[in-house]
């Protein structure tokens, strides 16, 4: 009766150590993030590569998705644009903007989970492309949000004759390991 018992713990500790070694934690640091946008004088985007991303792999999907970027990294090649995108954002107030997910299958498809901008959070949907080459996963997703969802008010300037369409498109793109 001893036997099939320490059989028994011997199969559960197996299991649970089996388990744990299974998932495997990828991260990046340099996550390239364009947010893109129209105005009545021109169309515009903003790059950062500052985001950072985590996650867990467990067979063919990632868990425990967490991207986060910090606003002022965005940047636009043009100071005044950059500061009037930082008041919009109030980015003094929420520095970051993050985004998280339970679970997405590697492959084609769409991944929901929470956008939190300017301190609101909303559960969107965002088609994403993740990809597997040796222990590399690229992860790609573009979206397009309104800023008004997020509380955020359209940028204008020069007295409210130039301004901001309230649609962005917002393209994230990581290579984690």
């Amino acid at each position: 009766m001893k036997k099939i018992g320490n059989l028994k713990m011997f199969i559960l500790a197996f299991g649970l150590i089996s388990g744990l070694y299974s998932a495997q934690k990828i991260s990046s640091n340099n996550v390239k993030t364009v947010v893109s946008g129209t105005s009545t004088l021109h169309d515009w985007k903003m790059t950062s590569t500052n985001g950072s991303f985590i996650g867990n792999v467990s067979g063919n999907s990632i868990q425990d998705l967490k991207y986060t970027m910090t606003s002022k990294t965005l940047k636009s090649g043009k100071g005044p644009m950059d500061t009037n995108a930082y008041k919009a954002l109030q980015a003094d107030k929420y520095p970051a903007i993050s985004f998280t997910a339970s679970s997405v299958n590697v492959g084609k498809g769409t991944m929901t989970g929470k956008l939190t901008v300017a301190n609101v959070s909303k559960s969107i949907n965002v088609p994403v492309n993740i990809t597997k080459s040796g222990d590399a996963y690229t992860i790609w997703g573009t979206l397009s949000i309104k800023m008004t969802d997020y509380g955020v008010t359209p940028p204008a300037f020069m007295m409210n004759t130039v301004k901001t369409g309230n649609e962005v498109t917002i393209t994230v793109n990581a290579v984690a390991k």
